[in-house]
């Protein structure tokens, strides 16, 4: 006899955005998927915002001007970035995905520095300047992790080679994370925890040499791609990343084209 269909939860989650450098059509590809997958929670992996004005590096060997100079740039980030959460929350909305999580990135805590230095500017930094809570969302701040299920989730501590095979050995539970703009997978079996896994989810940000000057021509490894979590009702899950080739992946057999 044939088992009654289960409601199982899920969740789509979007890694390192970095808007305004974000890549349109990976971005485009991940937000068409909310509507195919319809899922009850949305997770921001974070460096929502490139905050390039924010950033301590772009005075690096200049002298530092005036806050009044700033202001202006800082105020076009914040523009930058409410504009593309705004794209994200209109398809949440579509969809009626309540349940909503932002976690903090190593790019937005280049606004709490900013403030750190400002102290009278406390409006400027990213929960503020970007209406998290008003947004809806849940926010958890650097690297302090989402638990659900038997998953965590965290923008990313490490970037070294094998960073998704460090963070399982550091953190030894499952776990998912971005920052380092690459797709790695590495599982690991524990005696008491059984086998555990750990993976880095890549980007959705512009890889182009043309946005990304200070890799100063290197070569990178960076993908496009998103992911989806299906939990089991004993908190166990399934992990899909989906990975985007030149605007274009595939959700559960449908093709998606940006």
């Amino acid at each position: 006899m044939a088992q009654p269909k289960q409601k199982l939860k899920r969740a789509i989650v979007f890694p390192d955005i970095h808007f305004p450098l974000h890549d349109e059509k990976a971005l485009s590809c991940a937000l068409q998927a909310i509507g195919i997958v319809k899922p009850e929670i949305y997770i921001n992996i974070g460096d929502v915002g490139e905050w390039h004005n924010f950033s301590a590096w772009k005075y690096k060997g200049k002298k530092l001007p005036s806050l009044e100079f700033q202001l202006p740039y800082c105020d076009q980030d914040i523009d930058d970035v409410n504009e593309g959460l705004d794209r994200i929350d209109a398809e949440l909305d579509k969809h009626k995905v309540e349940k909503r999580y932002m976690l903090q990135g190593n790019h937005e805590i280049w606004m709490d520095n900013f403030v750190d230095k400002y102290p009278y500017m406390k409006d400027y930094t990213f929960p503020k300047a970007c209406r998290i809570k008003e947004r809806g969302y849940k926010y958890y701040e650097y690297n302090v992790p989402l638990k659900i299920g038997k998953i965590n989730f965290l923008h990313g501590a490490y970037a070294t080679t094998y960073h998704a095979k460090k963070h399982l050995e550091t953190y030894g539970a499952n776990i998912m994370y971005g920052h380092t703009h690459d797709v790695q997978r590495h599982t690991l079996t524990k005696l008491d925890a059984g086998t555990i896994g750990a993976w880095g989810i890549g980007c959705l940000k512009d890889m182009s040499r043309e946005k990304n000057k200070w890799l100063r021509g290197r070569l990178h490894n960076w993908n496009h791609a998103f992911s989806i979590i299906t939990w089991f009702p004993n908190g166990n899950f399934q992990v899909e990343v989906i990975e985007i080739v030149n605007g274009k992946c595939t959700v559960w057999g449908n093709l998606v084209e940006a």
